[in-house]
Parts: C-alpha cells; structure tokens; sequence
C-alpha cells in the first residue's frame, strides 16, 4: 500500500482517492506529441473525501474554482513537460498545494475605527502634499 499524502499535520489523504489519466499533450515535444499521452488529468472527488474536514472542503472548492466540476470532483491538468513522470509529480503538488491554501483558516478581522491621532497625521500629510504641488504651478503675475 502506498505512502498517505501529507497536506498538513492532522490531514493526508490517501492515494487511492486520487485517479489519473493519460491523455495527449498539447504542450512542448514536437512529433512526439502525437505519439505518446504524456499529459496528466488528475481527478480528486472532494466532495467525497473521508480524509479532508468540511470547513477544509468548503475553502477548497472555492480556491480550486473553474477546476471543480458540478460533482465536487477537482480536474487538474499537467501538461508542461515532455514525459508523463515530470507531469504526473506536477499535478500531485498543484493538488497539495490547493489543499494546503484551503487549509489555512482566513483570519477575522475586526473592523476598528481610525484614531483622532491617526486622522490627524492623515490630514497634516495631505496640507503637506498639497503645498508642493501648490509650487509647482505656474507663477503668478503678482510683480
């Protein structure tokens, strides 16, 4: 049995979940291309996963965007290189590295109010700025 995906300390998941399929590159390899299916099209059904927690799969599926099909399932496709191993490793860690990005909880921020010191600061930087540009226009016809 294979080794289990590490994405973070509690959450792996494991390799029979992941299903790959060979298909013909578009990419680099000239006549090679139409030879051999070196790209990858890796499927991971997240709406399925036993292994990633809900919050984890609700963060996921709106990362992984037009790569999230109707069914919950992620389509990544890896197709840079020229042979099927390079783009295999290439869609696994495209795949780690949506699950880790969903892993991490966006921090709540609490809406504060401005200081009066800082809406000072603010206001003595404007008059400043506004000064300067006040040099730059033309001279006046005061003499």
């Amino acid at each position: 049995m294979a080794d289990p995906i590490v994405i973070t300390r509690s959450v792996s998941i494991d390799p029979s979940e992941i299903e790959e399929t060979f298909v013909r590159s578009a990419g680099p390899g000239g006549q090679n291309v139409n030879k051999v299916s070196s790209a990858v099209q890796l499927r991971f059904d997240l709406a399925n996963s036993p292994s990633i927690p809900e919050a984890m799969k609700r963060r996921a599926s709106t990362l992984a965007g037009k790569r999230l099909t109707k069914a919950g399932v992620i389509v990544i496709t890896a197709n840079s290189h020229r042979d099927q191993p390079m783009n295999r490793t290439d869609a696994l860690d495209k795949l780690v590295a949506l699950l880790v990005a969903a892993s991490h909880v966006p921090k709540f921020r609490v809406a504060t109010r401005p200081t009066l010191a800082s809406k000072r600061r603010r206001l003595e930087g404007k008059s400043i700025r506004s000064g300067v540009k006040k040099l730059r226009g033309a001279p006046s016809d005061s003499q």
